[in-house]
């Protein structure tokens, strides 16, 4: 009897040490600009961070670095629905969590970093199986809304007296991964509707369209 016991306790102790062997599971996020490229160096990257999304444990963390990628690829060729817009230079962040089970998780994107007056937050989950990497064609892809605007007039903190009737209003806008809005370009200026709402004192006071200036 107290054989059968040891070697039950001893099968017991096996097995809880199999199942609760973390394994190292690749995981490949890459950030795209909504209409665009990647975002990568060029605009500081997009921060990313992958957590458990029912205990909240942080798994990794990291900056999407490389290139925009092939602009012939991603928005001069007719693709498939599994074809992979990025290739080898195009930027991504690249982690290796370690789980014992299936999790869910969360992938969060914010960014530009270099651009933090324009920077959105994206987010997507799903189920990672222990040993199935991540990583495969564009991986773990994030789409991210919205466009870079920097207010060039007036500058910032400017205070302008009761008296003047006109305001020069200027701004520079690209697309979220840095490529440029020009008239008759990949990212056609004509093709985009530009207005500046204009406030005094928080009140609204009138919206301004906005023309592209060379």
């Amino acid at each position: 009897m107290k054989n059968t016991l040891a070697i039950l306790i001893t099968t017991l102790m096996l097995f809880t040490s199999v199942t609760a062997h973390s394994i190292p599971t690749t995981i490949t996020v890459r950030v795209i600009s909504k209409g665009a490229k990647f975002v990568g160096t060029s605009m500081g990257g997009a921060q990313i961070t992958l957590q458990n999304k029912i205990t909240k444990e942080l798994l990794a963390a990291g900056v999407t670095k490389g290139s925009t990628g092939s602009t012939e690829r991603i928005m001069k060729t007719a693709t498939h629905r599994n074809d992979s817009l990025s290739d080898e230079n195009s930027a991504k962040f690249t982690a290796s969590i370690d789980i014992n089970e299936p999790t869910w998780v969360e992938v969060t994107a914010y960014g530009p970093l270099a651009q933090i007056q324009s920077a959105n937050t994206v987010s997507l989950s799903q189920w990672v199986i222990p040993g199935k990497h991540v990583d495969g064609g564009d991986a773990w892809l994030l789409e991210l809304p919205g466009f870079v605007v920097d207010v060039l007039a007036p500058p910032t903190h400017s205070r302008l007296r009761d008296d003047v009737e006109t305001v020069q209003i200027q701004a520079n806008i690209t697309m979220m991964c840095g490529c440029p809005i020009v008239p008759k370009g990949l990212w056609d200026a004509d093709k985009y509707e530009i207005r500046a709402i204009v406030k005094k004192n928080s009140e609204w006071m009138e919206e301004v369209p906005l023309s592209w200036m060379s």
